[in-house]
């Protein structure tokens, strides 16, 4: 029998609720009134009708006739996105299953979709985050043509979902659906490309034996394997209902992955409002954000997260912050290890039971919200069950015990008993800290700190051996409004070797790492920033700094009331760089998601 709800997550839930109350009542009435004048296509002009089905070949006569419900499908492919590739011919079979049930289908438009692996220490990083806003931006403009009954969304990495999500909660009276396609095979074991990065960083391999060990781990279309981001964003998805259920991990090209999309396609007609309607603004509730911060911290996922769930959260009107996440981390235990926070990656987690043993685990103890409104009609239960293929159907199934104990563990015996997400604070400002990354005895560190204003300057300094004792790494000015909050995940590997030298090391930064990071301690995107005069902008080398885990400390020694700030440094032009001065100009502080487009629309 499963246990009633955890006494910290209702109190959890019960405050974003009541700090959500006027934001979600006004977000909800824009929908209501939105839905109330939602354009009928037999009332639109007949140019404007003429327009909108010229270009749908055999689905015209249906459109024209309005003879069932019209999805719009909003895909980010690009074959340059890996995760991406398989959208290709994701549109025009869907257009074939929409036929199967009386409807159309229309690709409504199409998102950027940038790499962050590729663009990993390159000037095209500083536009990572902001992308995020332009994908949602993107989305809208999708949607804004008012021909649609509901949404299809076809993305998966790490801007690319959460900019979907938030655009398409602007159109909340429709019924929506992400449709996922899956990670690549594995390649080789995590632990040798980890090895051999490191073994670069010391100058003991050449670059192309790096670039033969990087390229044996991504090597073929689908979602990177490690719990980065993007598959931190599928399991999401997963907590928050809106996938059909167990569709997160299923390979590329298999036929139970051509099952789901299927399903996802009928399913969203089901959902239109001559059905079980279920518009987007309703599924997507204090409850549902609660539960996909449960799941980040039950799985150890990205800590890009804590940017993008307040983001995400605002565009349905729910306040969310980092004592929210903070909290619900003292109550949701570790069940999941995948790296790189474990040695096996997000298929061996699909093969020990994956989303369905997470998800029902976390039911069984009474630490996730079962009673969310999903796009599957049989609630969020449903996703505690795994997908298969039964002759030529879909079934779903338990998925048993866990295959992998090293991998899953019951969330009544879990790896730790806490989440994999701290706040930090003191007088060096807010952070976040993946305490489930780092052994616990390096969750303290106090040393000197050595203060850096960008991440070549940082690797120098390791190459001059200059960090070769215990230190706090210090860098500033990467913040939002400095240069786009770029990840600095090119840290890793030389931070790493100084850990593994044996000296006690940590990072310090208003920027983000990626979710692709781990054993070093960091804590990271640390608010207020330096620019602006933020607390980190007043430190200078040799000042004592303390990151603590265990007691939730930030802070120096040192006596930053008297000192000015160091001086902002200018923004650089090229990459396009300089057109995103605007989202740099207007964005907000990294706790309430780092977007000049919500705060610059009020929300």
């Amino acid at each position: 029998m499963s246990k009633s709800l955890n006494d910290t997550i209702h109190r959890v839930t019960q405050r974003v609720i009541e700090n959500s109350r006027a934001s979600r009542a006004s977000y909800l009435e824009l929908t209501e009134r939105e839905s109330e004048r939602q354009v009928n296509r037999g009332t639109l002009s007949c140019s404007n009708l003429a327009h909108a089905f010229a270009g749908a070949e055999e689905d015209q006569q249906a459109i024209k006739a309005a003879r069932g419900p019209n999805l719009g499908i909003v895909t980010s492919y690009n074959d340059m996105l890996s995760a991406h590739q398989p959208y290709h011919r994701y549109p025009e079979q869907m257009k074939i299953w929409a036929r199967e049930v009386g409807a159309t289908a229309q690709v409504a438009g199409a998102t950027p979709a940038m790499c962050d692996g590729v663009t990993q220490g390159q000037d095209g990083m500083e536009l990572s985050l902001f992308s995020r806003d332009v994908i949602a931006l993107s989305t809208v403009v999708a949607l804004s043509h008012a021909m649609y009954d509901g949404v299809a969304l076809l993305g998966i990495c790490d801007k690319i979902v959460p900019g979907l999500l938030m655009g398409a909660l602007r159109f909340g009276h429709l019924p929506a659906i992400f449709i996922p396609s899956g990670p690549m095979p594995s390649g080789i074991a995590n632990k040798e490309k980890q090895r051999v990065r490191q073994l670069y960083a010391e100058g003991k391999v050449g670059r192309d034996e790096l670039l033969e060990s990087e390229s044996a781990s991504y090597h073929s279309p689908g979602t990177c394997t490690f719990y980065g981001t993007a598959n931190s964003n599928q399991m999401m998805m997963e907590m928050m209902g809106l996938h059909v259920p167990g569709a997160a991990f299923v390979l590329p090209g298999a036929k139970l992955r051509q099952e789901l999309t299927r399903a996802a396609t009928h399913r969203l007609v089901g959902m239109g409002k001559d059905g079980d309607y279920r518009p987007l603004a309703r599924v997507v509730d204090e409850k549902a954000i609660v539960n996909a911060a449960i799941g980040l911290l039950a799985t150890g996922g990205s800590t890009n997260h804590a940017i993008h769930i307040p983001a995400m959260a605002r565009a349905a009107g729910i306040a969310f912050d980092w004592n929210d996440l903070a909290e619900l981390s003292s109550a949701v235990p570790l069940v999941a290890r995948v790296y790189p926070n474990g040695s096996g990656d997000v298929n061996h987690f699909h093969e020990a039971g994956g989303m369905g043993y997470v998800i029902g685990t976390l039911l069984d103890e009474g630490l996730a919200h079962r009673d969310i409104l999903t796009v599957w009609e049989n609630g969020f239960e449903a996703y505690a069950q795994e997908p298969g293929i039964d002759g030529d159907a879909l079934a779903w199934r338990d998925p048993g015990p866990s295959g992998d104990i090293e991998m899953l563990r019951p969330a009544s015996d879990p790896f730790q008993p806490d989440g994999g997400m701290r706040l930090v604070e003191g007088n060096l400002g807010r952070a976040c800290f993946k305490s489930s990354a780092v052994d616990r005895e390096r969750w303290t560190i106090e040393a000197p700190c050595r203060v850096f204003e960008d991440q070549p300057s940082v690797n120098e300094a390791f190459k001059r051996g200059e960090l070769d004792k215990d230190v706090v790494v210090v860098v500033r000015f990467q913040g939002p409004r400095a240069n786009g909050m770029p990840e600095l995940h090119k840290l890793t590997p030389a931070l790493g070797v100084l850990q593994d030298r044996g000296y006690r090391v940590a990072l310090v930064t208003d920027g983000r790492m990626s979710g692709a990071s781990g054993k070093v301690p960091a804590a990271i995107h640390c608010t207020p920033e330096a620019l602006g005069g933020g607390p980190l902008a007043k430190l200078r080398d040799g000042d004592i700094v303390r990151v603590c885990a265990q007691t939730g400390t930030l802070s120096t020694t040192a006596d930053l009331s008297a000192r000015e700030p160091a001086a902002e440094p200018a923004s650089d032009m090229g990459m396009g760089r300089e057109l995103f001065a605007m989202f740099r100009n207007f964005a907000d502080g990294a706790e309430r998601g780092a977007s000049a487009m919500l705060a610059s629309g009020g929300l």
